[in-house]
Parts: C-alpha cells; structure tokens; sequence
C-alpha cells in the first residue's frame, strides 16, 4: 500500500534501520572472537560499546547502497559489521580524557569510566584490528573485491581519512581555522566512514567507479555526511541531554569549530536543508532509491 506524508515515511524507514541493525549485530556477534579467559575484560569492555544501542546508521546506508545496485545482504554484512566496529572503536577513543574527555555516551558511562583508560584504549584497538580481519574474511564476494573493502576501510578510517580529521580538530581548538579548513575535517572527521558505508556498499554489489551510479551514491554519502555533522553541531549547542544520550555543550567549552562557528543556527538548519535535497537528488533516479532518500530525511530531523 502506497503511503503518503513524511510521518510514514519516517515509520518505513525506522523499521528498515531496525531490521538492519538486528541483522548487524547478528554478524557483529558472529565476528567477535570469543572472551580469552586470561583476560576476559577485553573482550567484555569491547562489548560494553560495541552493543550499546547505537544507531548504526553507517551499517544501514551500506545496506540500503547494496540493495539499491542490486547486491545482496549476505555479501554486504561483514563489510557493514567491519564498519561498525572501526565507528565504535573512534567513539571509545575519543571518549578519553586525552581527547574529548567525555563521561556520557549513549546515554551511559563512556567505556573509560567503566573500564578504565587504558582498557578502554586497548578495547578500541582490538576493535579496530579486528575489522580488517572480518572485512577480509567476507566470502560472500570475491578476493579482489574484499582486498578493495580492506583498502578502502584503512584509507578512509586512518591519516588521509577519520584520524586526519581528528587531528585537524584537535589542533584547531582554541584557533580560528578558516570555514574551508572546517569543512575538510569534517569532510574527514565524521564523512570519510559514512562515505565509506556507501563504497562498500558499491562494492558488496559488484559496482565500480566505471558505473554511473557509484558517482550517484558517493554524492548522496559525502552530502549526507556534512548534514550528519551540521546537525551534531546543533545537538551539542541546543539539544537535550537527556535526549542525545550524550553531554551537550562539549564544543564549546573545548573551543571546538564547528559549522556553528560560522553561521547562526537558522542558517545551519537551511544548509542542511539544502543538503539532504542535494543528496536525494543524486539517487532519486535509480530504482529502489527510496529508503536512501527516506534516510536522508530523517538524518536532517533526528534528535539524538
């Protein structure tokens, strides 16, 4: 039955996000390796983050990219499960006190206060190591295809990627960085995995950078991204607490930069606008669009 209106919209693809983050941590619990019993913590202080109901929102745009270009959940779940835990491992370490230095995540104690640093540093490493061994080990698509995956998963998760951004936030605290710079390290910092989702998506699918529709998903992916920021942005300043999970008002008070930085929060909210039409606009065209272009709508609405 054909539905009409934003609202059930937003109730198709909460279901769609809910049986694909069902289906992720069935492939996360297959890809841990099990407690050693000489130390048991790791692995418990892995878990802790690992399960503790994130969104998975990098998982379900690889998901829906696959399903769009015609490729099956089977070949796409290692390389999902394997992003999860390169995007949890991030959230254990900057968590830390040498980074963020954040108490609150999800709305729980962040994996350190638990833990302890050193544990929750060590858990996040394991974390990270462990996903290029489940990326390579998807034998749902072809060597090549998984030793593109792994390529993929260290560029953008390290230096030229994830950490590069992190590094350019760290040093630009307490400065006044240009609005390009910000962009680059967000383009960095938080694009580069969801940019991800969305490559190995492509890839689970067998479709490369010869077929017009990969160019397609990596606009929507590098749109949905900023917006994906933009609205962080306006979490942390104006949100809830209690809502997001997580501590508000951190940016500040670490002299962040932030699109905040630039522009009051009317403006932010109509960029991001701008940008999910953008977004939906690169995919609307091919069959089976829908649920990426629901995704992106409700990304630019959410809450926490």
């Amino acid at each position: 039955m054909k539905k009409d209106g934003f609202v059930s919209k937003m109730q198709d693809i909460k279901d769609i996000i809910a049986e694909i983050a069902r289906m992720t941590e069935a492939e996360l619990e297959k890809s841990l390796p099990a407690p050693d019993p000489d130390y048991p913590v790791l692995c418990e202080s892995e878990r802790y983050s690992l399960f503790s109901a994130g969104k998975r929102i990098r998982p379900v745009i690889a998901v829906l990219v696959c399903r769009m270009l015609g490729g099956s959940d089977e070949a796409v779940l290692p390389f999902a499960a394997a992003l999860e835990m390169v995007h949890c491992y991030s959230l254990i370490h900057d968590d830390l006190p040498c980074m963020d230095d954040d108490d609150l995540r999800r709305g729980r104690p962040t994996n350190h206060r638990m833990f302890g640093e050193a544990i929750a540093l060590l858990a996040g490493d394991a974390l990270l190591t462990q996903a290029f061994a489940v990326a390579a080990g998807n034998r749902e698509v072809g060597p090549d295809r998984a030793l593109k995956a792994v390529s993929l998963l260290s560029e953008r998760s390290g230096g030229a990627g994830m950490v590069g951004g992190q590094v350019m936030d760290k040093l630009a605290e307490n400065g006044s960085p240009g609005y390009r710079t910000m962009i680059g390290m967000h383009s960095r910092k938080t694009g580069a995995l969801i940019r991800l989702a969305a490559e190995l998506g492509a890839i689970a699918a067998g479709v490369g950078e010869d077929d017009p529709r990969y160019a397609s998903v990596i606009e929507y992916s590098n749109c949905v991204g900023l917006v994906f920021q933009i609205v962080d942005d306006l979490l942390d300043a104006e949100g809830d607490s209690v809502e997001t999970g997580k501590n508000t008002g951190q940016d500040e008070k670490d002299g962040k930069t932030t699109f905040l930085s630039f522009m009051d929060p009317d403006s932010a909210r109509q960029y991001a606008d701008e940008l999910t039409s953008k977004a939906v606009a690169s995919v609307r065209g091919i069959p089976g669009s829908g649920p990426l272009c629901e995704l992106a709508e409700m990304l630019l609405k959410r809450k926490k």
